[in-house]
């Protein structure tokens, strides 16, 4: 799985007209999940996310995480991040997960935030989204659940 999360003052979600989500002072976690990732995966990026210390303590330091604010999480699903550019014009998408196995990983990563406590919105999954994210800093760091697995240089 990889996330890119953003630090954010405010962000919603709209589908077609209707909004679906909205948070204030939290995470906007965009989730892309490759065929052959695991719950294991899934649990520990929702670990990573919720423990992840990017937000301000008093002397300005990235000291506290989304825990120790009580921020509020928006979980959007972005099967695009997988897109592989290596080659040609037109990204392609065949190391994304089918559809009938992403989606339980999303939920399973949905759940395990909301198992921590934190107030967690989602999107819709395979639909077309407008989301609005109102980026604090601005603060964006890519997760990816196989950098655990190398070796540090």
């Amino acid at each position: 799985m990889i996330a890119v999360i953003q630090r954010v003052s405010r962000a919603s979600v709209t589908v077609d007209v209707e909004n679906v989500a909205t948070i204030g002072q939290g995470l906007v976690v965009l989730v892309g999940v490759r065929g052959g990732d695991s719950t294991d995966d899934a649990k520990y990026l929702a670990d990573k996310t919720a423990n992840l210390r990017i937000f301000s303590d008093p002397a300005g330091k990235f000291n506290l995480s989304a825990l120790d604010l009580a921020a509020e999480i928006l979980v959007v699903s972005q099967f695009t991040l997988l897109g592989e550019t290596r080659r040609g014009r037109r990204p392609s998408f065949t190391d994304a997960a089918a559809p009938d196995e992403a989606e339980p990983l999303l939920q399973e990563l949905v759940q395990t935030l909301r198992d921590t406590g934190l107030s967690v919105s989602t999107g819709r999954f395979q639909q077309h989204m407008q989301v609005e994210i109102h980026n604090d800093g601005p603060v964006t760091i890519v997760l990816d659940t196989e950098e655990r697995l190398r070796p540090r240089h």
